[in-house]
């Protein structure tokens, strides 16, 4: 691929692969094990010395593919792409994790990245804090002679809040300390964390990347081939694989990536707007308003506000649950980045398994919901909420 192509145009052609048959769109390599032409071939293989697949675990055309396509995206050296979301988060916690280390993650994160080091990794000796990241102040705090990690989500989910990933970057790394970053929320259409300082970038593909609801997947961007050749080695040996035909969905949906964005930015801009001054609602997050506490630090590091919402609604937990029951266009589901808008109830969802002290903490209260704008007509979506919110007054 020419590197002076442009990011839409990267979107359309990254994932070409040269194949005797002319294919428009990225064939699907449905196999799982591959021929060698001789055992010196094959020996030559498993020794690295040679180009060629072996096993679809290890390596697969389709896959391949997707992973090129989606390094140029977040301009990382490589990219690994996994089973979904959390086989990302979790291969990466296996890659640079050991018993006795320590972990400072952003404490309004996806909620299950956050489960699974209480409940299971704790289980095996890594500690860990979880903070609000977006005050450099706590980070710089939380940090110990163990600490090996620094994993931010930005915005974090459901809150909204926005860290400075550079200045973070930064006092990690005079601590040698690895910084991941969750940067599922912006894709890298809005926000690049490896230019910004970050070494590795997860995204839950089954997010925006995809965008159609109808796989789950994972990504792994490391800015060195040193980072990734220790995280594609604990994918592999960990049996983390994507399915050829899950890449080739993905490589489909990644084609309109930036015309999806924007469109449900646009939208969600309106819609924010229009929330801030309903009777029902509280307060709005949005990083798109000046009201919103980290705008000027998204304007210097999003190139635009994205499309995810949340909002607090003055009737609390029981007027999430009237909101919830009361929506007919919106899907009440779990998930974001489709096409489709959806709403749901953080404190009763997707944050549920938290203990309700730490759920508080986290900024995550019983009226907060999270709305994923999707690209549907924005005067059919305000309508939507309007009839439902007018039942919560």
């Amino acid at each position: 691929m020419k590197e002076d192509l442009h990011l839409d145009t990267i979107l359309i052609h990254g994932s070409d692969i040269d194949e005797p048959f002319g294919a428009a769109v990225t064939p699907i390599y449905q196999a799982s094990t591959y021929r060698f032409r001789s055992a010196a071939h094959g020996a030559a293989c498993f020794a690295g010395e040679e180009l060629g697949f072996i096993y679809t675990r290890i390596g697969n055309p389709t896959i391949n593919a997707l992973e090129k396509t989606l390094a140029h995206l977040e301009n990382a050296a490589k990219c690994v792409v996994t089973s979904s979301g959390m086989a990302a988060v979790n291969t990466v916690y296996m890659s640079f994790l050991s018993a006795g280390d320590h972990i400072v993650s952003t404490d309004a994160v996806y909620g299950p990245s956050r489960v699974v080091i209480e409940k299971y990794w704790s289980r095996f000796g890594i500690e860990y804090s979880y903070i609000d990241t977006s005050n450099l102040g706590n980070i710089k705090k939380a940090i110990r002679t163990n600490t090996k990690m620094l994993y931010i989500e930005t915005p974090t989910n459901p809150t909204i809040a926005i860290t400075d990933l550079k200045l973070a970057a930064e006092i990690a790394h005079q601590h040698n300390i690895l910084v991941v970053v969750d940067n599922t929320f912006c894709t890298p259409i809005l926000q690049r964390p490896l230019d910004l300082g970050a070494d590795v970038v997860v995204h839950s593909m089954t997010k925006f990347i995809n965008g159609h609801a109808d796989i789950v997947a994972g990504s792994i961007m490391s800015k060195t081939e040193e980072l990734d050749k220790i995280i594609r080695s604990t994918m592999i040996n960990m049996g983390c694989c994507m399915d050829p035909t899950q890449a080739y969905m993905v490589i489909r949906g990644v084609k309109t990536l930036t015309l999806r964005v924007k469109r449900q930015q646009e939208n969600a801009q309106i819609i924010a707007e229009w929330l801030e001054n309903h009777p029902a609602i509280a307060s709005v997050s949005y990083p798109g308003l000046p009201s919103h506490p980290q705008y000027l630090t998204g304007k210097k590091q999003m190139k635009g506000p994205g499309s995810l919402i949340s909002f607090e609604l003055k009737g609390g937990y029981k007027a999430g649950e009237k909101l919830m029951n009361s929506i007919n266009l919106i899907l009440l589901a779990v998930s974001l980045g489709g096409v489709e808008s959806l709403i749901s109830h953080p404190a009763s969802m997707t944050h549920s398994k938290m203990n309700k002290e730490s759920r508080l903490a986290g900024g995550i209260t019983d009226g907060l919901v999270r709305f994923a704008v999707g690209i549907e007509d924005v005067n059919d979506i305000i309508a939507d909420l309007e009839q439902a919110l007018q039942k919560c007054i």
